[in-house]
């Protein structure tokens, strides 16, 4: 796997329960665009519309060489999932407080596919806990270092 890019608020922000790889729909200027790593997770986010999966958010910067074929940066694009999985996932987004959240981005066997996560958000104290967390963590790798 070739990982393009990472979600790294995902973490800070919510909590990741289920994972799930989908492939996108892209233009071939966006697999360009992607192969350049030219790309931002960070605003992202999926929803289910008309009981299909979209991406919305993602900045996938234009390909300079793309001519006529540009594409628009932010438009949503079509997740591909099975059947069971999108009714799995809409049955868990109607419980209060789920939504789903790209974490990661990379190429599988020459296909861009995305990794998204079923999370509920953490609030202020559990975001203060993973900061605790860190810095214990970063101070114990120095004591060993040493």
């Amino acid at each position: 796997m070739d990982v393009v890019a990472t979600n790294r608020q995902a973490h800070f922000k919510y909590h990741l329960l289920d994972r799930y790889e989908a492939g996108l729909v892209l233009k071939g200027s966006e697999v360009k665009s992607l192969r350049s790593r030219n790309v931002s997770l960070s605003e992202s986010f999926a929803q289910v519309r008309d009981g299909e999966i979209y991406l919305y958010g993602m900045h996938i910067g234009p390909y300079e060489q793309a001519g006529m074929e540009a594409h628009e940066p932010k438009r949503p694009r079509k997740l591909l999932l099975n059947k069971e999985e999108i009714k799995k996932i809409l049955g868990k987004m109607q419980q209060r407080g789920f939504t789903l959240v790209p974490v990661s981005l990379y190429f599988k066997n020459g296909y861009a596919k995305v990794e998204i996560a079923l999370a509920k958000g953490k609030d202020l104290a559990d975001k203060r806990e993973t900061l605790r967390r860190r810095v214990v963590e970063r101070e114990v790798q120095r004591a060993l270092k040493r």
